[in-house]
């Protein structure tokens, strides 16, 4: 099963726990493309989704997405929350705030991404849930009812996922962005040993809050401008955000979109700290590699490709089939950064 935390979600209305009556307002919050989602074709359905891929996964499917409503009134509002708790525990107050009394939140989790703490919050902020469980997933639900509702755990955990300054107001951040509160050692890392000769027009796949970019502002003058590649479009409003000041001074395009389905190149040089999990814990290496090759296409003939990996992610071959050439810039604390030079001519 590719999404048992969806196929789980929508258990509650395959046996008629849970009925939507015609006509029906529903919303689905970090929605996922599956065949589950029939049962609301012919709903009045809102799809909320900010990550590229699963966005153009609905999209595919037929479905209307948008990355955040301000809509409410709903339902029923289903949930499959992020893993970070604060984004989590923001997005089930969101969730009760968008459903008119009496409706209904119901949310899912695997039970090794959070489905016990799902279970806790649930019940602290609405009361005792219904629950589910199947596929290793816990499914609960429980009605919307304002006199039972804690109204002031509702707003505290609503605020959890606000803008905030992070590492001494150097940069603007949120829960449940890649590393939101620190600089990730491996993009240090990798910032660290970025030479300040880099030249032309880059991009920085999987820009996150926009520090590798910013780095290279900072660093290299004859840079002209530079793309932010970015699936996630909470990080890449960020992003766009703590790059302000270079905006009018260089070139500079946030992009919000699926890395692996090309770049809009050709660009003179590109770094990245590729994603390697996605839904789960699971290494995926799969997505690195298609950075990689993604990178290599995006690449003016004998351009540059700066990355950083955890050490044990098998990427020298995609490199091999993809580079005239790469070679191991620094091999520290794990991680290994990685300089790859595309042929001339090509």
């Amino acid at each position: 099963m590719t999404d048992p935390a969806l196929a789980t979600l929508f258990l509650p209305l395959e046996t008629g726990e849970i009925e939507l009556s015609d006509p029906s307002q529903v919303l689905f919050m970090r929605a996922r493309s599956g065949t589950q989602l029939s049962a609301l074709r012919g709903k009045s359905a809102v799809f909320e989704q900010s990550f590229a891929p699963d966005r153009d996964s609905l999209e595919s499917a037929g479905f209307v997405v948008t990355p955040e409503t301000d809509a409410a009134d709903f339902d029923l509002v289903m949930v499959l929350p992020g893993r970070q708790r604060q984004e989590s525990r923001a997005q089930l107050a969101k969730a009760a705030t968008r459903t008119k009394p009496g409706g209904t939140v119901i949310a899912c989790a695997t039970n090794t991404e959070g489905a016990k703490s799902l279970e806790a919050d649930i019940s602290a902020l609405l009361g005792t849930p219904e629950k589910l469980t199947k596929h290793k997933c816990r499914c609960l639900w429980a009605a919307v009812d304002p006199e039972l509702a804690d109204q002031r755990l509702m707003q505290e955990w609503a605020d959890l996922d606000g803008i905030r300054p992070i590492m001494d107001g150097a940069y603007l951040s949120r829960p449940g962005v890649f590393a939101w509160d620190r600089i990730d050692p491996a993009s240090q890392l990798l910032a660290d040993h970025l030479p300040d000769t880099l030249s032309g027009r880059g991009a920085d796949l999987g820009a996150g809050l926009g520090f590798l970019a910013r780095h290279v502002l900072e660093n290299a003058p004859k840079v002209t401008g530079i793309d932010l590649y970015e699936a996630e479009k909470r990080a890449l409003d960020l992003a766009e955000q703590n790059l302000s000041t270079f905006k009018g001074k260089r070139a500079m395009n946030g992009i919000w979109s699926d890395v692996t389905k090309g770049l809009d190149g050709p660009y003179d040089f590109l770094v990245s700290n590729p994603p390697f999990h996605q839904t789960g814990k699971a290494d995926r290496s799969d997505i690195g590699q298609a950075f990689i090759r993604a990178a290599s296409e995006g690449l003016r003939g004998g351009g540059t490709f700066w990355m950083v990996a955890n050490r044990h992610l098998p990427y020298e071959h995609a490199l091999s089939e993809a580079f005239a050439s790469f070679n191991i810039v620094a091999d520290q604390g794990g991680y290994k950064v990685i300089k790859a030079v595309k042929a001339k001519g090509r």
